[in-house]
């Protein structure tokens, strides 16, 4: 049994990578493994993406795309648990067990749902319930330490609630997560400068071609004022120190197109390794397929033994 605190990180399979999932989890992820400090599960949320993703071909071929991506970047299937949410059916039980103890008034002030109602007439269950999956996947491994950006801050809070809710309950049973927030890279601005994200369109894919670096670092947003393209900047300090920064913008102050260019050559070093191995990785789909099979049955160890103590702890077993 490993002795070092339990790590759970997880991303949806919704689209393609971009670099605002490596620098707001991936990295964290990836120094935390190599850290050596904690036990690392790492789990493609398969379940949470069906809010978005309801076409089962396209589904598969985005989980496989998930987790080679985690693997590119190198967390290794052979030292850690890399598992999809679906192989481990405790996620759903634990998640309605935490729905009979939790209010909808509550859940109402999660900011997805406040994002949701805002945009959208009609709601779906799973949007509005997420938190308590959130949860669920969080409490069944009894995470001491869950990597998220600054603006997901509030999931760990919702899961820390329902732990202590729990705990009061039915006796103490689960352990209170803390959340690892990198501040300066907690929220990754997009190409238009609002946060980088597929709902946006205004991603750099994480494994992106030289040309569509060239597309996608060229449409950034730029003022036309100012010696230096703040969008530009911002992404840029993602790469490189401030310090390494300085002498480039200011040899290049106002010239916005060789201070792009210079970006270009950065990201395209950066994504170059990382691309290599992931196109490597999706001519073999069956070794993915197994390296998450691995994941999903030592996974599934861990989350059943939990589960019995939440049974006994309710009164069902």
């Amino acid at each position: 049994m490993n002795p070092n605190p339990r790590l759970l990180s997880g991303i949806k399979p919704t689209g393609e990578l971009h670099i605002g999932n490596y620098f707001g989890a991936m990295k964290q992820q990836v120094e935390l493994f190599q850290s050596g400090a904690y036990e690392c599960f790492i789990m493609v949320a398969d379940y949470h993406a069906l809010n978005f993703i309801q076409n089962p071909a396209q589904m598969q071929q985005l989980i496989r795309e998930l987790a080679a991506g985690y693997m590119a970047v190198g967390l290794d299937p052979e030292k850690l648990t890399i598992f999809k949410q679906s192989s481990v059916s405790a996620h759903t039980e634990l998640a309605w067990i935490f729905d009979t103890i939790t209010t909808m008034p509550y859940l109402m002030r999660a900011h997805a749902f406040k994002d949701a109602e805002a945009k959208e007439n009609e709601i779906s269950v799973g949007t509005f319930n997420y938190p308590m999956l959130m949860a669920a996947d969080i409490l069944l491994y009894d995470s001491a330490v869950v990597p998220v950006g600054q603006d997901q801050k509030q999931h760990i809070e919702y899961a820390r609630d329902t732990a202590e809710k729990f705990n009061r309950t039915f006796g103490e049973t689960f352990l209170l997560p803390e959340p690892h927030i990198l501040e300066s890279v907690a929220i990754v601005p997009g190409t238009d400068g609002r946060k980088m994200s597929k709902s946006y369109g205004n991603t750099i894919p994480l494994f992106a071609n030289r040309e569509t670096i060239i597309e996608r670092v060229m449409s950034i947003v730029t003022d036309s004022g100012g010696d230096r393209p703040e969008h530009v900047y911002a992404i840029h300090k993602l790469l490189k120190s401030e310090a390494e920064l300085l002498p480039i913008y200011e040899e290049h102050a106002g010239k916005y197109k060789a201070l792009k260019d210079a970006l270009i050559e950065d990201l395209d070093s950066f994504i170059a390794p990382m691309r290599e191995r992931y196109e490597e990785l999706m001519t073999s789909p069956e070794m993915i397929d197994e390296a998450l099979a691995r994941g999903g049955e030592a996974a599934a160890s861990v989350a059943n033994e939990k589960m019995e103590q939440v049974r006994r702890a309710i009164g069902v077993m």
